[in-house]
């Protein structure tokens, strides 16, 4: 029988201690065999989830009841733990899960997919008429509220420019208004809870385009030509209203489909023709305002192709007395209609006239003689 040294020298060494001690050896070959080859064969992607669960197992597995030696080497087991206490270690030893990276929210701008059972999307485009191409440039979108406010007024909701257009709004109705330069229209269109509403609006629109000119193929300096366009109120043609003025020639107005009335003025006095043009929707209408108009200089001199008298008042009179045009100087210039004129030259208290004629597209000077 082998002996242990002890403290106070030796004592033999029980069989049922040498049976405990190759159980114990025995058992620790065992886990550090199985534990090797765990670690083999885990892929190395799991690597460190499965060594997560083997820490946490080995701690339950420790609590579960070790085995301690007393004085005698004899191995006792401790208590086993209850199963709040097991659940408690497994809940402390268990590493906390990675936060996965939320979702991105179901209506953005950038999606373009209304979130589930709020936003509704509405897509718009626009046409001159039924049988005309989308427009895809020009367009002036705006979506208001379909009530007024504490302020009388619609609450712009919003906007957007090009050709069509997107929105994303709450669902419910709204006046949505369609501008295309000066033309445009207004139609009550109901948004669908996460749905999505394509609408066509029809502008009944079309395009005009005016020139002038003196005679056929003599066009006049755009610098001293001038437009303003009426809106007549109602089909009678009776009551109208100014829509633009100062239009430039060949100027490309968008309208909507309809008749105005056009006022040209060649210089700013009384050479003006007037007409009524009629848009018809989906195409453009040129037309050329003919003037039968001329320029004028007038001259206060003392002979006949001599110097002009500074500081002299002028006034141009029709043959009926009425008052066309006034100006202080010694060349003053008019562009005045076609007819005959009567003009006033006071010059040191003294007071000279004379009578003259325009003729359309003869520009000339006028002298007036300060006989004494």
């Amino acid at each position: 029988m082998r002996s242990v040294r002890s403290n106070g020298g030796f004592r033999p060494l029980h069989t049922t201690t040498r049976w405990w001690l190759r159980i114990a050896i025995l058992a620790s070959f065992l886990v550090a065999t199985n534990g090797a080859a765990l670690a083999q064969q885990a892929p190395q992607g799991e690597a460190s989830q499965t060594g997560a669960s083997q820490a946490s197992t080995s701690q339950a597995d420790d609590l579960a009841g070790d085995a301690r030696a007393d004085a005698n080497g004899v191995p006792i087991p401790t208590a086993k733990p209850t199963a709040d206490e097991r659940a408690l270690a497994l809940r402390t030893e268990t590493p906390e899960p990675r936060a996965l990276l939320s979702y991105a929210p179901a209506s953005t701008p950038e999606t373009g997919t209304p979130a589930e059972g709020h936003e509704g999307t509405l897509y718009l485009v626009s046409k001159l008429d039924s049988n005309s191409e989308p427009i895809d440039r020009g367009m002036t979108w705006r979506v208001y509220s379909d009530k007024a406010g504490d302020d009388g007024k619609l609450k712009l909701i919003a906007s957007a420019t090009g050709g069509d257009a997107e929105f994303r709004l709450q669902p419910g109705a709204y006046l949505v208004h369609a501008g295309y330069g000066y033309a445009g229209a207004t139609s009550r269109i109901t948004v669908g809870s996460s749905r999505v509403s394509s609408e066509t609006v029809i502008l009944n629109a079309g395009g005009l385009m005016l020139h002038a000119e003196i005679e056929q193929g003599v066009p006049l300096p755009a610098d001293q030509v001038h437009f303003k366009l009426y809106a007549y109120e109602d089909e009678s043609l009776q009551g109208r209203k100014l829509l633009l003025k100062n239009v430039k020639p060949d100027t490309m107005l968008r309208l909507n489909a309809g008749t105005y009335h056009v006022v040209s003025t060649y210089g700013n006095l009384n050479a003006q023709v007037r007409a009524d043009i009629r848009v018809q929707p989906g195409k453009l209408t040129e037309a050329t305002i003919y003037h039968k108009a001329a320029g004028v200089t007038l001259k206060l001199v003392n002979e006949s192709g001599g110097e002009a008298l500074a500081n002299t008042a002028w006034s141009v009179l029709t043959p009926g007395g009425d008052v066309v045009a006034q100006s202080v100087g010694a060349f003053p210039s008019f562009i005045l209609a076609e007819g005959d004129y009567t003009v006033v030259a006071k010059h040191n208290d003294q007071i000279y006239n004379r009578e003259f004629s325009v003729e359309a597209g003869i520009n000339r000077e006028v002298e007036v003689l300060a006989l004494r």
